[in-house]
């Protein structure tokens, strides 16, 4: 049996134990709360803050302890040797209660003497190019030099200028992001010296001028984002073997030519490449297929030219969004497209591309939009008619004007593959045995714009297009057009309506006829891309995304057993 007199002098010497741990952790929280901070420092704090929100603002009537029981929204501290100091500053109006800068909003000497910064951000507080444009302060940067890693301006489009080269003295930064200001000029080589960066964001300014080769030396990166500038020439080839550690390049949106260097397949960390909306040329480079951690690949809007057989696409099997969209390309869908098991949208429209299009497609599990419209493919499509209704609109195959489906494969005309259009399915252009009205249905179902052309396919019959009252009365005594060669095609040259009917006696009083407005020509709206360090996406960045280009469509009235 334990000795009760030893067990109770355990249990004194625990509790002690406890109430030492208590009383230190109770005189740390007091330390902490009351700890200084230094005069000087608290008087520059609310002279820089004062300078971007107006005069008004006194900081000590209305937070006298900055960093401690009365702080300021978007002002951070820790503890250093005895005294509190400010190493977080966000200017902006981020949150509602986060502080608004002025109309007048200005940099002042006293930012700079806030030396133990760690992170500094602008966001939409220098709002007016016109009536208070600011530059980035030239100088003083040096003073952060020792602390400062996270530097942000985002949303100033009153923020003009360039980048000051005295920026590359913050040899500690690691985050460097100017994003959709009002900067200008060329990029300085001298931000190559920030090798400590992970990540450079530039987008969104009007920066001109070539991408410096020295950028090449900033081998830490892991997001590059430059896209929506005026930036131009070839992209340096230190872009591939350098950037190891990247995991997303955005270029997109600037005006960048040239081939693509074989070295971006040394990006195998990458999962975002964007390089939409340039003049890049030479073709796909097969280094691309070495990229295999690849969600997101954005080429779209360039005048690439080839083809898509010289990647091996099976080995891309991360990716998710793939955007090839208005490229030049020719040839043939390669097969291996089709072994992209995570792919959930393919962008192949407006391009040359001609062949079949594999119905292996069909069985890649996340896909949900599929966009070949405005190629020269052709054929019959045969998908089930579950992936009809599956892909709705997101499946667009208009102006390919040798592709057709078999119309028993929709269920309903809300599944039919958006522009490609069939009628009857592999009736064609025949009397109607039961429905009377079925062709002027399928007409009311569709849009049909100036420049459309309707593919009409039949055996002994014929194609007319007459006045209302010779399509009312079924007497077609004076015809605006004529044709019996079983395989007619009309186009629909204005605005209007058109009265179409057959022919052969009896067949228009069966309901062999129809109606088709044509609307008024509008602009095609431009395609979307969204961007892409965020997102899409749009286009789809987040998502599978919208691409518009619409053209002229060729509507098919086929006959599919009728030539066998």
């Amino acid at each position: 049996m334990k000795n009760p007199i030893v067990t109770i002098k355990n249990f004194l010497l625990l509790f002690s134990l406890v109430g030492l741990l208590v009383l230190c952790k109770c005189q740390e929280d007091h330390f902490f709360s009351m700890a200084p901070m230094e005069k000087r420092e608290q008087e520059a704090l609310y002279s820089a803050i004062q300078g971007f929100v107006g005069k008004w603002w006194n900081g000590s009537d209305l937070y006298p302890d900055p960093c401690g029981w009365s702080p300021i929204q978007g002002v951070y501290c820790d503890l250093f040797d005895g005294f509190w100091h400010v190493t977080v500053l966000n200017i902006g109006l981020v949150f509602d209660n986060s502080l608004q800068c002025s109309q007048d909003a200005k940099f002042t000497h006293h930012l700079f003497e806030l030396t133990h910064l760690r992170s500094l951000s602008f966001f939409n507080c220098f709002f007016s190019p016109r009536h208070n444009p600011i530059r980035i302060p030239s100088s003083n940067w040096e003073r952060l030099s020792n602390s400062l890693e996270s530097l942000g301006f985002r949303s100033n489009r009153g923020l003009i200028g360039t980048i000051p080269t005295s920026i590359v003295s913050l040899k500690q930064l690691k985050s460097l992001v100017l994003l959709e200001n009002g900067l200008t000029g060329e990029l300085p080589i001298e931000l190559g010296s920030l090798v400590n960066l992970r990540q450079l964001v530039l987008a969104g300014n009007r920066f001109t001028g070539q991408i410096p080769e020295s950028f090449g030396g900033l081998t830490q990166l892991l997001i590059m984002d430059l896209s929506r500038n005026n930036l131009s020439g070839s992209l340096p080839l230190t872009f591939g073997g350098n950037f190891t550690s990247l995991l997303k390049l955005d270029l997109s949106s600037n005006k960048l030519e040239g081939k693509l260097p074989t070295e971006i397949g040394s990006l195998k960390n990458a999962t975002l490449l964007d390089l939409g909306r340039n003049n890049f040329s030479g073709g796909l480079i097969e280094s691309l297929e070495e990229m295999v951690s690849l969600k997101e690949v954005v080429l779209s809007n360039n005048p690439l030219g080839g083809d898509l057989m010289g990647v091996q696409w099976g080995n891309l099997q991360d990716l998710e969004i793939l955007d090839l969209s208005n490229l030049g390309l020719t040839g043939k869908i390669p097969e291996s497209m089709t072994e992209m098991k995570r792919l959930r949208y393919l962008g192949l429209n407006d391009n040359n591309l001609s062949g079949n299009l594999s119905p292996k497609i069909a069985t890649l599990p996340s896909l949900g939009a599929l966009y070949i419209n405005g190629n020269n493919l052709t054929g019959k499509l045969e998908f089930s008619g579950g992936f009809y209704k599956k892909m709705g609109r997101r499946f667009r195959a208009w102006n390919n004007s040798n592709l057709c489906y078999q119309a028993e494969m929709i269920s309903s005309l809300s599944h039919v593959p958006n522009g490609v259009k069939s009628l009857n399915g592999d009736d064609g252009w025949i009397a109607p045995k039961h429905d009377n009205q079925i062709y002027n249905k399928w007409a009311s179902s569709n849009r049909f714009k100036v420049d459309d052309t309707i593919h009409f396919k039949y055996k002994k019959d014929s194609v007319l297009v007459v006045t209302q009252e010779e399509y009312d009365k079924c007497q077609p005594s004076h015809p605006q057009f004529f044709s019996n060669n079983g395989d007619t095609v009309f186009k629909l040259d204005r605005a209007g309506l058109f009265y179409f009917m057959s022919g052969v006696t009896g067949h228009c009083q069966k309901g062999q006829k129809m109606i088709i407005k044509v609307l008024e020509p509008d602009t095609p709206p431009q395609s979307q891309n969204q961007n892409s360090t965020t997102n899409t996406p749009e286009h789809e960045k987040n998502g599978a995304f919208e691409v518009a280009a619409v053209s002229a469509s060729t509507i098919m009235l086929l006959v599919m057993s009728a030539f066998i």
